[in-house]
């Protein structure tokens, strides 16, 4: 898991590919239109998106002659499950904190 989890955090620390998975919320995009909006070339949009294929969180299918992207929205439970293990710690009252710590110095 610590892998799959080290693959999904490299992919979404880069803002292009965290647009990119915005964009993909709406429904599956050609290559072409996922690259519109980006001041880039459609080499570095498909750099970015074997990045995001390679995490699970996109999957590419050939239509034709035009390549789909699609969200993957269950590759991020991984991520999900580890991050909100975080938010069931309770807030630590660092007045009450340092009381303690006084307490136990004395």
């Amino acid at each position: 898991m610590a892998q799959t989890l080290d693959t999904i955090f490299a992919a979404l620390a880069d803002p292009t590919r965290r647009a990119i998975l915005s964009m993909l919320l709406e429904d599956d995009m050609a290559v072409t239109d996922v690259a519109e909006p980006f001041a880039m070339s459609l080499a570095a949009i498909s750099k970015h998106l074997g990045v995001l294929t390679a995490a699970g969180l996109v999957t590419q299918e050939k239509r034709g002659r035009v390549k789909w992207c699609k969200l993957e929205p269950d590759a991020l439970r991984d991520a999900s499950v580890w991050m909100q293990a975080f938010g069931q710690m309770e807030a630590v009252d660092l007045d009450q904190f340092e009381a303690f710590l006084a307490g136990e110095l004395e």
